[in-house]
């Protein structure tokens, strides 16, 4: 799997203010299917470890601070 180098050129986005995985929530890397959220322990947020993203979207229905966006691309809307 690609390791995602630059984070705005994965689809999915966290919002690190709003993220409260530091406090211990783990809900959209236990609801992803691929595993590729993790949790960065220094910045208290998640973040995409892997783009290999399906666009199935319950990291993002889930979050309950709606901290993450997933970007799906035009062609598959």
């Amino acid at each position: 799997m690609p390791l995602a180098k630059i984070s705005m050129s994965v689809p999915v986005v966290v919002n690190a203010e709003a993220c409260i995985a530091g406090k211990g929530c783990t809900v959209c890397v236990d609801v992803c299917p691929l595993d590729v959220l993790a949790i960065d322990k220094a910045l208290g947020a998640a973040y995409m470890k892997y783009d290999e993203c399906w666009y199935c979207l319950p990291c993002e229905a889930d979050c309950p601070t709606n901290a993450i966006t997933v970007n799906i691309p035009y062609l598959l809307r």
